[in-house]
């Protein structure tokens, strides 16, 4: 390996190594060569390209879908005493001008641009009259037609290969299944490309599933351990997300509302505030999160089931990018399943991408109805073995207890078929209970044998039976949108007896978050600080963000919170020590050394 790329690594970027594929990545891309990156989310995508950017003679020009992820990122590089810059919206006229006059002059290591001005003519004759170091096309699974985050113009991106056929490229993205990474190949012209696949895998993140009963008040008990923590409670409706937000406050929780319904200068202000602010709470739809680079978020929350397992692997993904402990929860109920099959139904897509969005729901379902490791069949969605058991998520903690309930899902499965398999679970349920309703008695259901026969069973349990045959695909909700019910093929043997049926029991109510609050764990409780540290702890947090606030920035530009860990851990006593900790590069170092060994010299 060049000696001077792990000498960038360790003097700019304040690292004493490289982490996982990074350094064969960075080898790779230096000399010359293409390449397509998965690696997960925090997994050191960025670094990459920054430090082939900044071995090889030219401006690395860096293809990126948001204006805050290019602002972060720059804001980062110069930081650590890059040449950095942006060319976006935000942006003045005079502002522009200035980046194209450094562009064209050579003086930019770094140039982040939105694909819709790097596509335009005036912007690509501009690289034409440069040196361009490297191309480098970050969350490439925007190409991808069958992916959450499809853009148009990302598949115009093979341009680059064909206008500048010596320049080196790389795709990068921390989310896409087989499907997904076929499809980036082919559309970026990436045939010859070197593909380096990293595990999918975030160990630092514990998962964790449950029944939406009451969720205001399960929500309450989970933020219970995770008090003064940065986090992101996701709704479906931007509704949903106003009330939630609106409640969080009144309970004293930091929380703010983030959907396209809200003007954009709320949203700006809510997101530099997420951004810039320790213990911000986000309330949001998916409208917000990617290429948000905040790394300390300690939380993801789900209060609905997204649309599929590709968008949750996504949106989890965003806590805790700096490899501390995190944790993604999520509750959910049937509705959630019936109002993700009518959006899916009722959208413009063609019928094949329908069908693609309805497997990927069920993938999401089935993951959130398991008994087994919950990381295992994560990973397998993205076609990677884990061995399993992780022993980090509430399976693994606390194995679910299963029932044999073949004779109930006949039962459900031969109501649905006497009912004409033209109603939800609601009627079925009533239907089996032997509801004697006005829907039911005008209907002549209460003369079909199948009334009454589920009598034993309340509607609560008559709801998980339904609830996790449709998990298991014995039951699909219509395709027109209506929430009704129909039998799948593979219903067939059950009904005939030649296919048993196991479900897992409902657990009771949840009670309070993974974490128990006690004197040990106060505002640092997700980050293990013990009682004695806490003093210091806040001191330190205090002085980042006070510089932060001078130098214009978010918090976690100036030290991410491992590092400030390192320092609470190892107390350096000298900028030498200092220097020693993960993240303290020679531009931090000399820029804020003094002022945070003053922090830790004085409480000693």
């Amino acid at each position: 390996m060049n000696a001077s790329a792990l000498d960038l690594l360790q003097s700019v970027f304040g690292y004493p190594s490289f982490r996982g594929q990074q350094q064969a990545v960075v080898e790779h891309l230096s000399e010359g060569g293409d390449a397509l990156v998965l690696m997960p989310t925090g997994g050191g995508k960025s670094l990459c390209y920054q430090i082939p950017a900044l071995l090889r003679q030219g401006t690395g020009i860096v293809v990126s879908p948001l204006i805050a992820l290019m602002q972060d990122q720059v804001d980062a590089l110069r930081e650590a005493g890059v040449s950095a810059a942006y060319l976006n919206s935000s942006l003045g006229a005079d502002e522009q001008r200035e980046v194209e006059r450094q562009l064209l002059a050579g003086e930019l290591n770094l140039l982040y641009v939105a694909p819709e001005r790097l596509l335009t003519p005036r912007f690509l004759g501009q690289l034409e009259r440069t040196e361009v170091a490297l191309f480098a096309i970050d969350e490439a699974h925007c190409v991808s037609q069958w992916g959450h985050d499809f853009r148009p113009e990302y598949r115009e991106l093979a341009i680059l290969h064909q206008r500048f056929p010596e320049v080196p490229r790389i795709a990068l993205t921390a989310t896409a299944d087989p499907r997904t990474r076929e499809e980036i190949v082919e559309r970026l012209s990436l045939q010859q490309a070197r593909q380096f696949v990293s595990s999918f895998d975030r160990p630092n993140i514990g998962y964790r599933v449950g029944l939406r009963h009451n969720a205001k008040r399960q929500l309450t008990e989970f933020l219970q351990g995770h008090e003064g923590e940065s986090g992101i409670v996701y709704c479906l409706s931007r509704k949903k997300v106003d009330n939630t937000a609106e409640w969080l406050a009144e309970l004293g929780v930091e929380a703010l509302p983030y959907h396209a319904g809200l003007d954009a200068a709320t949203r700006a202000k809510n997101q530099q505030r997420f951004l810039r602010e320790d213990g911000v709470v986000m309330v949001a739809t998916v409208a917000f999160g990617m290429g948000i680079d905040k790394p300390d978020v300690r939380f993801v929350a789900h209060l609905d089931l997204p649309r599929s397992i590709e968008g949750y692997y996504q949106e989890t993904g965003r806590a805790g990018r700096d490899s501390l402990s995190a944790e993604a929860w999520m509750i959910y109920g049937l509705s959630d399943v019936v109002t993700m099959s009518q959006m899916i139904a009722q959208s413009e897509s063609a019928d094949e991408r329908k069908r693609v969005e309805r497997q990927k729901l069920e993938s999401l379902l089935a993951y959130a109805e398991a008994t087994g490791c919950r990381r295992q069949l994560l990973l397998g969605t993205f076609g990677e073995s884990y061995p399993g058991p992780c022993g980090h998520c509430d399976n693994c903690i606390a194995p679910p207890k299963t029932w044999d309930a073949t004779v109930p899902a006949q039962k459900a499965l031969s109501a649905v078929y006497r009912t004409g398999q033209r109603f939800g679970s609601g009627h079925v349920i009533d239907v089996l209970r032997g509801e004697e309703t006005e829907r039911v008695l005008s209907l002549d259901h209460h003369r079909l044998s199948t009334f009454g026969i589920g009598a034993e069973m309340d509607e609560k349990q008559w709801r998980s039976v339904f609830r996790q045959l449709l998990a298991a695909g014995l039951l699909e909700a219509d395709a027109e949108g209506y929430g009704t019910l129909r039998l799948t093929t593979a219903s067939r043997a059950v009904l005939s007896g030649g296919q048993s049926v196991k479900l897992r029991e409902d657990a009771r109510p949840e009670r309070g978050g993974r974490r128990r609050r006690d004197s040990k764990l106060v505002t640092g409780g997700s980050l293990g600080i013990e009682a004695y540290e806490q003093s210091m702890w806040d001191e330190l947090r205090a002085l980042r963000t006070q510089l932060a606030k001078q130098q214009g920035v978010p918090p976690y530009v100036v030290f991410h919170d491992a590092t400030l860990l390192a320092m609470l851990r190892a107390l350096p006593a000298n900028e030498d020590e200092l220097a020693t900790i993960s993240g303290v590069g020679e531009a931090k170092l000399k820029r804020y050394g003094r002022d945070f060994l003053a922090v830790i010299n004085a409480q000693e």
